[in-house]
């Protein structure tokens, strides 16, 4: 954002450095590997460098009454992994699984968040994220042989992404590109059951994210989708919230919640929560009191990594919403909205 005022470029590096700033829409052009820009001793990244050093993310969750699930494509230079996990809210039954790799085997990931395609094959896991621009979709789909096959469209016509860089370290940037509050079709086969997620009324999120990040970084996240009423009266708005604290958070933040598909600034973000007992209640709310939230968890699907100096402490914890979020002066009543929470530390 400059003055206030968006920026409307397509691509991120301009002479090979990244625009800082919030952007008007997803970019179509990212293309982070191809980074020029100096360090502090005025020298430019290896290829080396740039090829252990960026990192990129593809989260596409979707969450209603009845589901909620969440699938990652990760690389990091080093190595990549994916997981998939699904809930059934009313029973607790859930399905997960994860698979990692070195360097980038099994996997190719779309180079941004408008046009192209994400691909990931890991033994009997395979997914697949594409991104549409006309009509702008974003498309999921898993299978892990017959067990578990997941098909998912968001449908972000005349929706508003939060799309941001900020500087990350000395030299170092995040590319960020959010949506939360978006209708989901397409169906889920498991446990020998097809579940048809619009009738469910399944609404989804997606994070595409990649840069030279910090070595060693940490943050929280709290995102959800649904609808919610407008205090003292039967009106209701399709609403999404995406804000976090420890990353993103240089000049810019990513902070935002989205009511009928326009994107809402929010101000920084406090997360009150047990370290040590993520299961139990956390309470979750900006400084502009904007947003004010409890989160009542339900469950978690967590990975630890040490594997010598590299560490990651990664524990999504699944649940329910309650709160409010204000925007104009006007209250909007949050009841028990399906969601997540996240805490975590990684060395890389």
């Amino acid at each position: 954002m400059i003055n206030g005022v968006k920026r409307s470029e397509s691509a991120l590096l301009h002479a090979g450095s990244p625009l800082f700033g919030q952007f008007k829409d997803s970019l179509r052009h990212v293309q982070g590997q191809l980074d020029t820009s100096l360090d502090a001793f005025g020298h430019s990244r290896s290829a080396f460098a740039r090829r252990l050093g960026y990192k990129q993310f593809q989260f596409f969750g979707g969450m209603s009454e009845e589901l909620v699930f969440g699938c990652a494509l990760v690389s990091l230079g080093h190595s990549c992994s994916a997981f998939i996990y699904a809930v059934d809210m009313r029973t607790g039954e859930r399905f997960e699984h994860s698979s990692m790799r070195p360097g980038s085997m099994g996997m190719n990931l779309s180079d941004n968040p408008r046009e192209g395609s994400s691909h990931c094959q890991m033994g009997r896991l395979q997914v697949e994220q594409r991104y549409f621009d006309q009509p702008r979709q974003k498309q999921l789909k898993v299978s892990i042989g017959e067990e578990f096959v997941l098909e998912a469209l968001s449908h972000e016509t005349d929706f508003e992404p939060m799309s941001l860089c900020t500087r990350s370290g000395y030299n170092g940037w995040t590319y960020a590109n959010k949506t939360a509050g978006v209708a989901l079709t397409g169906s889920l086969l498991w446990r020998g059951k097809k579940i048809d997620l619009e009738t469910i009324k399944c609404m989804g999120h997606h994070d595409f994210s990649c840069g030279f990040m910090r070595p060693e970084t940490w943050w929280n996240w709290a995102c959800f989708s649904g609808h919610a009423e407008l205090e003292g009266g039967a009106e209701s708005a399709a609403i999404g919230l995406n804000i976090s604290c420890g990353v993103n958070e240089t000049s810019y933040s990513e902070n935002c919640f989205w009511l009928n598909g326009e994107c809402i600034n929010t101000a920084a973000a406090v997360f009150d929560f047990d370290r040590q007992a993520p299961l139990s209640e956390w309470k979750i709310h900006t400084h502009d009191d904007s947003v004010s939230l409890r989160f009542t968890p339900l469950g978690i699907y967590e990975d630890n990594t040490r594997l010598g100096p590299l560490a990651a402490r990664f524990r999504q914890v699944f649940g329910h919403f309650d709160g409010y979020l204000i925007h104009q002066g006007q209250r909007y009543l949050i009841k028990r909205l399906s969601g997540f929470v996240e805490d975590q530390f990684v060395r890389w």
